[in-house]
């Protein structure tokens, strides 16, 4: 949005053009003392740049409160804080200018997100303890840490808004003055004694914001200010839904007296004692994580930023402070024609997959290989498959499996791909209802409807996979079922006793004409006749522990030996069995080229080979240096994501197949827990915490980086000019490929299920004209994909 322009000097005009002499291009948000602009320098520095509102201008009694805000601000560290550039304090409008921090607050991050799983919240309760013990060393207290004042930043949490009094923000006031802070995350101390407040009273709040993210309410919560004044003095805090291992410490950090509260240090301290799974590079600054990261990347990434009016209109201003303003983007044309792979020519299979992956969550079971993603859809001109199969990604499943245990929440995970939804093929179409309706997009309507299961109770998430007019999906408690993908109306549905949990084996795979699901934990994989649901074939593959994948019409199965035995997809008859030379228990992906790409971790090296599935037979191996995780394939190339000895993704890398060349492209600043799509030659890494990135492995450049605010999603799927992922709330999103703007969002579908964990977020499915989405209440439906602000 354009600022608004000043047309006077008197007290109304709120809106100058300039703040000293940082010209003011945009408003971001307004909160109880000020205005909030987007700004920049005469060289360019992006700067938020905040304005008093001119009523307070002309009290002096708030100018000397903002001078001591200004002050305090410029004493603390920049390592957590957003850095003062400049500053007029006696200015008609007082202004302060800090470098410009794009990303959502805590609070908008709750709104829009929901909880933060456990491990994320050790990770920020750890990063605002070190933001305090800087801010403690600098002789300053903050006395109003709140989420609405904590930045969620691409580099870690960033605390805001220094000593400030702001009399909009409190509606609860004494007699002779107004209280400093924000009630629900005042101390004791603060309603008891103001003016003895010390840095215990910033512990305090700091428990506050920790129940809050965990459960998205405070410790003390009422409508009445008053009333939450009193709860805060005499009452227990309500730590109903905080996690068991930080409840302990947070509890401490809320105790009645300032003496009984750990400091800074000692939470840290207590921290890295709270969990085997605690990570403390996981929400460590990405500065910190590269040793010798230059000033001028830092710059760069800064010049890449999207603005808060066109590259990431991804949060609404919070409630009680300024953020980046909230809207969508232009709405670009719906793709048309057929959803086709990124292969190169026809299919040799009919097999169709469409799944979405993600970091593995604390408590629930990492299978040894997950089915990879097929290839995303090219672009205009690329040729493309009839379908595909996705089989296991990664050729460090079991490296990876170890760093999630010890990561938490997925946030040192290895890359997983990116998926998308392909058609069957037309040799060996999945049998369809014979049905003489209108089929065509212009007619769709959205719908929704719930998978549930007769005999057994349906839990967790849908998984789905599509063939024209029909999905197929799987859920805890429902073997299988198929789905009108019209109307949502349920052809038929299979119960399945045996599942417990929240989370799926494998997602289901068309192959060999039959429809492919592992149930009773991964140990059991059934062939079903589409059209009815009834089983054709079934195998025990417990002594396989999930390393079952799909290429060309076969099941590869890696047994413990590195013997992989497969399957004739449609039969279930053996075809070959032996060990691949050079690959020590291999994870196979496929992408619709009817290759089968087998890949094992060796080292410092990552060797990957072409394996036809139909024979066995290797038509070429390669060692690729790094730990390389496969992303994608097709007109010749494949795509793989690098890993750091940290864990973050650090590159993109292209192998030319024919000229034996791999292209490595440096990634500006590595990302956590990235998943990745392919399209053409660009890759989309979607890192968790939100970040966007989008490289060209053509010409080795960063196209853009945009901050979504979504903490933890499935893996992106790309179709046409648009990239789309679910959040952990439910929420599908769209986004402009080309910029990537947020061009639409469904609502959150959260149910009753808030505090389920799953092992990944399925991905949307994509379709000509339609994108289907799965929700953690169980529901399955069905949006307009020309037409995302409609959502």
């Amino acid at each position: 949005m354009p600022p608004r322009r000043s047309t006077g000097t008197d007290p109304e005009a709120e809106h100058p053009r300039y703040a000293g002499q940082y010209l003011l291009e945009a408003e971001l948000g307004s909160g109880g003392m000020g205005i909030v602009h987007l700004a920049r320098s005469a060289s360019g520095l992006r700067l938020a740049v905040k304005v008093v509102h001119a009523e307070f201008a002309q009290d002096p009694e708030f100018r000397g409160r903002f001078r001591q805000e200004v002050a305090a601000a410029r004493r603390v560290s920049g390592a957590f804080t957003a850095p003062v550039v400049d500053a007029d304090p006696e200015a008609g409008h007082p202004w302060m200018a800090t470098l410009f921090i794009p990303g959502p607050t805590l609070a908008e991050h709750v709104k829009r997100n929901g909880a933060l799983p456990p491990a994320r919240l050790r990770h920020l309760m750890a990063g605002l303890a070190e933001a305090l013990r800087d801010i403690h060393r600098a002789g300053v207290v903050h006395r109003d840490l709140k989420p609405s004042n904590v930045l969620l930043a691409g580099d870690g949490p960033k605390v805001i808004d220094f000593g400030i009094s702001r009399p909009s923000d409190s509606e609860l006031r004494t007699e002779t003055g107004k209280l400093i802070g924000t009630p629900p995350f005042m101390a004791p101390e603060q309603f008891r004694r103001p003016r003895q407040v010390g840095p215990a009273a910033d512990v305090f709040a700091l428990g506050s914001v920790i129940v809050h993210a965990a459960t998205g309410s405070g410790p003390f919560d009422s409508d009445s200010p008053y009333l939450v004044a009193y709860q805060v003095v005499h009452d227990e805090p309500d730590l109903t839904g905080v996690p068991e291992d930080i409840a302990g410490l947070v509890s401490r950090c809320l105790a009645k007296e300032p003496e009984d509260r750990p400091t800074p240090d000692e939470l840290m301290t207590a921290l890295r004692s709270v969990s085997a799974s605690y990570d403390t590079q996981a929400f460590i600054p990405e500065q910190r994580t590269r040793n010798g990261e230059s000033e001028r990347h830092a710059q760069e990434e800064r010049a890449d930023a999207p603005s808060p009016s066109a590259a990431s209109p991804w949060t609404d201003p919070a409630a009680d402070d300024a953020s980046p303003a909230s809207g969508s983007g232009p709405v670009s044309d719906a793709w048309s024609g057929p959803v086709s792979g990124a292969g190169s020519g026809p299919a040799a299979d009919d097999e169709t997959h469409a799944r979405g992956s993600g970091p593995a969550r604390p408590g629930a079971p990492a299978p040894e290989n997950r089915p990879a993603q097929p290839g995303t859809p090219g672009t205009p001109g690329t040729p493309g498959t009839s379908g595909t199969e996705t089989d296991p990604a990664g050729p460090r499943s079991a490296r990876r499996r170890l760093l999630r245990a010890v990561a938490a929440a997925g946030l040192a995970v290895a890359v997983a791909v990116g998926a998308t939804v392909l058609l069957a093929g037309s040799d060996d179409p999945a049998p369809q209802k014979k049905d003489t309706r209108q089929r065509s997009a212009s007619a769709f309507r959205p719908w929704e409807v719930e998978l549930t299961a007769r005999g057994a109770e349906a839990t967790g998430q849908p998984h789905c996979t599509y063939t024209p007019h029909t999905l197929y999906c799987i859920r805890p408690g429902v073997l299988a079922a198929a789905v009108d993908a019209t109307d949502g109306r349920v052809l038929w549905s299979r119960d399945d006793t045996a599942r417990r949990g929240t989370d799926v084996a494998q997602e289901p795979v068309l192959s060999g004409g039959l429809l492919h699901v592992l149930s009773r934990g991964g140990k059991q994989l059934s062939a079903l006749d589409p059209a009815t649901g009834r089983t054709r074939w079934s195998r025990d593959v417990t002594r396989y522990e999930g390393r079952v994948a799909h290429a060309g019409g076969v099941v590869l199965l890696t047994g413990p030996d590195s013997r992989v035995t497969a399957l004739d997809a449609a039969t279930g008859k053996e075809k070959w069995q032996h060990t691949l030379p050079g690959q020590t228990m291999p994870s196979f992906s496929s992408y619709g080229d009817g290759v089968a790409y087998a890949v094992t971790a060796a080292g410092k090296e990552t060797r990957v080979a072409a394996v036809d599935p139909q024979t066995g037979a290797m038509s070429w191996q390669r060692h690729l240096a790094g730990t390389l995780s496969i992303v994608g394939a097709h007109s010749g190339a494949v795509w793989f994501t690098s890993t750091a000895t940290d864990s973050y993704t650090d590159a993109v890398v292209r192998y030319d197949v024919a000229h034996r060349a791999a292209e490595r492209v440096a990634l500006r600043f590595p990302l956590p827990g990235a998943q990745a799509a392919v399209a053409g030659d660009t890759v989309y890494l979607l890192a968790d915490g939100g970040a966007l990135v989008a490289v060209d492995t053509r010409t080795s450049k960063q196209l853009w980086r945009a901050e979504t605010s979504v903490s933890w999603a499935s893996a992106p799927v790309v179709a046409g000019n648009r990239l789309y992922l679910s959040a952990v709330d439910g929420r599908l999103l769209a986004v402009d490929t080309a910029r990537g703007t947020l061009l639409g969002q469904t609502k959150a579908r959260l149910g009753d299920r808030r505090g389920s964990l799953v092992n990944v977020l399925p991905a949307p499915v994509a379709a000509p004209g339609r994108v289907y989405g799965t929700a953690p209440d169980g529901s399955l439906f069905a949006v307009d994909a020309r037409d995302p602000s409609a959502w």
